[in-house]
């Protein structure tokens, strides 16, 4: 591998980005006027011109095939929610049965992989084949390396003929574009003229677990779903708490290394990995980027982890519940806003301008979150998810942001027009005094909030483990875009009247009494917190089949084309295909829970009660007591035969499901009708797993999976 010495070790400066086409490896490659043109097109200040791309493909060729690549591809994310390539060899025929090495600069921009068979929710005819990828010259290229062969990447965006988003990273794009738009009009107005670009900018952490490869290929369900629908809890599950920041076992630490090696050496910077609550679950955090990076990034994270785990005899499982009353899995997503000049709008000011752009850019996100919590909490409502949210340390699907109590107290007394007991009983006047010195972490951490600001950022932890990192992101730049644009309005108005301090104090406050009912500090899993949030009108969706339709309600429709985010037609189809994506996932589950209960687990529990019955039989002959192996065979059949009827009744449900065409009516089907009867046969067959000799139970059960790799 690149960068690793004679002795084992690594040289991480020679390792790190050797497979990725870097700024730095194109300001070396390039010449200085095409590398000076291609940065004004990554900050949006130029349009690429054909005669760059031609340079930089050339360049690029080059590069990728000293590195042994015989192909590329245009690598994109579809609404499928996976990555997707098409690859296409770098071989062009001159004659006489001779080739060269070619990459055009129309090839490096532009690409047209079939797009008849992606969701499109309605945007398209299945007829209509013609799809376009477009380069995203603000994520670098990279090479995947295997066995197989070496492939050059290229992160693009995938929009259909007449121009429709059909991917996750044009709308992700276009929200940064808008959340540059009304921050960069805020900074202006509070006097910030050298600040030229805000990016969002997101950090994820990615959970998972980790089981031998072998029971996992004993899994149906695993294999097929992604999660256990079956599966007796041992003895010890997580109540001992001694897997969490617990040391990482030998293996895991070299699956880890391996892991780390390979994202460095695709410029992904991998910083924080440590054992998770449940056993065999494991976290990797990955440090700041802009958002569209980070995203591309954090797909790249997904692929690697469970490649890299097949070559150490393991699955990466990154379903969001892949274990019943265990821990889930999130994707939590560190979020904030930083701009050209290397100020973090989110981090505390010390002075009186820093104060109110911290306290004005933190008063947009709060009333963003209040106002769009629907459509927020709609980008993170999946099949999986609704398996996780709201228990065993996964936050709770009511959307609510944790400030922590000196900043609370802060807002809380603008808002109210009071001393502020945290400036020492001074009045917070914005403009004429400061803020007290807030330290870096205003209050403690808060597992239970959905939406934690920890210091200088905010952490969105409802984001499932196997999403994309993109729509969440998409979503919460639109509504703070939003806000920002509207208190940009107030500003740009003020300056003209001359009362400007006075409309900055005005807009924290007004913003803050409006919208602190989202403000909450305290333990999200209390059963007091819901009366509360539900006092306070906070919107509760308890699953994904009815938060989805807000995405493309009224004002999730006057959010996301306002902000240039969504057409109306877009939003319209991600609706059909997030709903079409429930139904199809938990068909699939139904599925393989009748398929596992009929064919496996009822015939070794037949087994089971017949192997009693000889044995009753077998001591009854010779007079001896069988009334015990009587009343377990009894009981083992009843249990039998309470599974066979469950799965019958389950079977029924799907049926019924699956002749409704309608998404939003067929996906209520499925979660109304399907899922009950789902967790019906659930807790039949587990009761049975704990009867049946384990030596005739068909598949690995948790102790096997949760305590061994």
């Amino acid at each position: 591998m690149n960068g690793a010495t004679e002795r084992g070790s690594i040289d991480l400066a020679l390792l790190y980005g050797s497979n990725c086409f870097s700024n730095t490896v194109m300001r070396e490659r390039l010449p200085k006027s095409v590398f000076a043109e291609l940065l004004l097109a990554q900050q949006g200040k130029r349009e690429l011109t054909l005669e760059i791309a031609e340079v930089v493909a050339s360049a690029m060729r080059d590069w990728a095939l000293e590195r042994g690549a015989t192909h590329y591809t245009h690598w994109f994310h579809p609404l499928s929610g996976i990555s997707a390539e098409k690859h296409e060899s770098f071989v062009a025929p001159i004659g006489d049965g001779r080739v060269i090495m070619e990459f055009s600069g129309k090839e490096l921009v532009k690409g047209e992989p079939d797009a008849s068979s992606f969701p499109s929710g309605g945007l398209r005819a299945t007829f209509e084949a013609r799809g376009y990828t477009a380069w995203d010259v603000t994520s670098p290229a990279f090479l995947k390396k295997a066995p197989s062969g070496t492939t050059l990447c290229v992160p693009t965006a995938f929009v259909s003929y007449f121009g429709h988003a059909l991917d996750k990273k044009v709308p992700l794009l276009r929200s940064m574009e808008a959340l540059q738009r009304s921050a960069l009009r805020v900074l202006k107005a509070l006097g910030f003229e050298d600040i030229k670009r805000v990016t969002a900018t997101v950090g994820p952490e990615q959970e998972y677990f980790l089981v031998k490869r072998e029971l996992y290929e004993k899994r149906p369900d695993l294999i097929l779903a992604g999660r256990t629908v079956f599966g007796a809890l041992p003895a010890k599950g997580q109540e001992m708490e001694d897997h969490y920041y617990g040391i990482v076992e030998e293996k895991v630490l070299a699956f880890m290394r391996e892991l780390n090696e390979e994202l460095w050496t695709l410029g992904v910077p991998a910083k924080t990995q440590h054992n998770e609550v449940a056993p065999n679950q494991f976290e990797l955090a990955v440090v700041f980027q802009t958002a569209n990076v980070a995203a591309d990034h954090n797909q790249l994270v997904m692929e690697t982890l469970s490649k890299v785990a097949a070559r150490h005899g393991m699955a990466a499982l990154l379903h969001e519940k892949p274990f019943a009353n265990l821990n889930g899995s999130g994707k939590h997503l560190n979020w904030s806003m930083a701009t050209d000049t290397g100020v973090n709008l989110l981090e505390p000011g010390s002075d009186p301008a820093s104060d109110a752009r911290f306290l004005l850019f933190v008063s947009a996100v709060i009333e963003a979150v209040d106002r769009y919590a629907p459509q927020l909490r709609a980008s993170v409502a999946t099949a999986g998810n609704d398996n996780r949210l709201g228990g065993h340390e996964a936050p709770p699907a009511i959307i609510s942001v944790f400030l922590g109590d000196q900043l609370a107290e802060v807002l809380g007394a603008a808002a109210e027009g009071r001393a502020c007991a945290a400036c020492e009983g001074g009045r917070l006047e914005i403009g004429t005094a400061t803020l007290p010195k807030l330290p870096r972490d205003l209050g403690d951490r808060n597992r239970t909030s959905p939406f934690a600001f920890t210091g200088n950022k905010f952490e969105f932890r409802m984001v499932g483990s196997s999403q994309s990192a993109a729509t969440p992101c998409a979503v919460l730049n639109a509504a703070v875009a939003k806000v920002l644009g509207e208190f940009a309005d107030r500003l740009e108005k003020a300056a003209n009247r001359g009362d400007f301090a006075l409309e900055i104090s005005e807009i924290i406050a007004g913003s803050y009494k409006a919208h602190r009912r989202v403000v909450f500090n305290g333990n999200g899993y209390s059963e007091e917190w819901r009366r509360e949030a539900e006092k306070r009108g906070l919107p509760s969706f308890r699953s994904a089949v009815d938060v989805i339709p807000e995405f493309a309600s009224a004002a999730g429709v006057e959010l996301f084309s306002s902000q240039g985010v969504f057409t109306k037609d877009e939003v319209e189809s991600r609706c059909v295909i997030y709903l079409e994506k429930y139904a199809k996932q938990v068909n699939i589950e139904a599925g393989v829970m009748i398929d596992m209960a009929r064919r496996s687990i009822f015939p070794a529990a037949t087994a089971c009660v017949e192997d009693l019955a000889r044995a009753a039989a077998a001591l009854a002959a010779v007079g001896a007591a069988s009334q015990a192996q009587e009343l377990r065979a009894r009981k083992l059949a009843e249990l039998s035969g309470a599974v066979a009827e469950e799965a019958d009744k389950l079977e029924k449900a799907l049926a019924g499901a699956q002749e409704i065409e309608e998404p939003l009516a067929q996906a209520k089907s499925y979660r109304e009708q399907v899922v009950p009867r789902m967790n019906a046969l659930r807790e039949k067959v587990d009761l049975l797993e704990k009867s049946v000799d384990k030596a005739r139970w068909p598949f690995p059960g948790y102790q096997e999976l949760l305590f061994s790799l």
